[in-house]
């Protein structure tokens, strides 16, 4: 992991910052997406009333002016420039390095704050020692629920019928709705498998614990990856819908780099699979379902050519 700059994005050193407690650090990753990151930030401050927050911002060498923006209108926040893209999981690990926060939240830069969100998210962490990792409620750009956002094990019969929606022929059966959880009521707290880092709340002590996210994975599925992680050193993760955010979804790199964005999903997916779930399978079984993945892979590609706007992930 590289380590961070000694200035923030205003030029002043860290070291003669004012010491004070920091309730919550907000990390950002961000790739051509300065517009979507300045509507965030807006919603951020507005409707975050009592908390102390730090924001530190990693950007994958935009040429969008972000830099520019962040030093007019956000001097405050700490800012780290990659010279090329690296992903979003070793510049996410750069952001989450530099936090100084009681907890450290992972935000992506397309998604807008609700009133009371972060709060509430602190509130219920507050209240839940044992809790670990939870995520707020995620809505679409139309106000409807954003499935993505928990998750239970991607298993193959899961992930089966999460690809063929064969949960709206079996609404309520656990094992082909096991991977977005459809059976669960939107609006009840549960405990999930894992959460999204679309916008995730971690406790401080969890990464003292386990560690940063894994870095083998470019991108995709380190979030399913660190909540599994988080999960067998002892942590429980929670979805806490009476938090909500809006997410854009697949805005800034996914847009810009849309066929790249789906081969890495598919990577990462077969990364995640082969470090948690493959040794519970006969090697024969696991081929089988790699080959299909493979296939899964080369469909996603070509139905993108004959999109009219290419991209990867939710667009609702």
């Amino acid at each position: 992991m590289v380590k961070d700059s000694t200035v923030d994005v205003a030029g002043i050193p860290k070291s003669d910052k004012k010491l004070k407690v920091i309730d919550l650090s907000v990390c950002i990753v961000t790739y051509q997406a300065s517009d979507w990151l300045k509507g965030c930030l807006e919603s951020l401050y507005e409707n975050t009333q009592n908390l102390n927050l730090e924001v530190i911002i990693v950007d994958n060498g935009s040429t969008d002016g972000v830099q520019d923006m962040l030093s007019q209108d956000y001097p405050e926040i700490h800012f780290i420039g990659n010279k090329t893209n690296e992903g979003y999981t070793r510049p996410m690990n750069q952001s989450l390095g530099t936090a100084q926060g009681r907890y450290l939240m992972q935000l992506n830069p397309d998604t807008v704050i609700l009133p009371g969100a972060m709060d509430q998210l602190i509130d219920f962490l507050d209240e839940h020692p044992q809790v670990g990792i939870c995520s707020p409620k995620v809505l679409n750009r139309d106000g409807t629920f954003q499935r993505q956002c928990r998750r239970g094990e991607p298993r193959p019969l899961a992930m089966l019928g999460y690809f063929f929606k064969l949960t709206k022929l079996f609404p309520n059966n656990k094992a082909l709705g096991g991977y977005l959880l459809e059976y669960l009521d939107e609006d009840a707290t549960s405990e999930v498998v894992a959460v999204s880092g679309s916008c995730m709340l971690i406790r401080k002590e969890v990464i003292d614990k386990i560690g940063y996210l894994d870095e083998k994975f470019f991108a995709y599925q380190e979030d399913t990856d660190f909540c599994l992680r988080a999960r067998q050193a002892g942590w429980e993760v929670y979805y806490f819908p009476e938090a909500e955010i809006i997410h854009y979804g697949g805005q800034g790199g996914s847009r810009v780099e849309p066929y790249r964005s789906i081969v890495e999903w598919h990577r990462s997916y077969w990364r995640l699979y082969n470090k948690h779930l493959a040794q519970d399978y006969f090697f024969l079984f696991n081929w089988i379902f790699y080959v299909f993945m493979v296939a899964k892979l080369l469909v996603s590609l070509a139905v993108n050519i004959f999109r009219r706007e290419r991209y990867a992930g939710p667009k609702r």
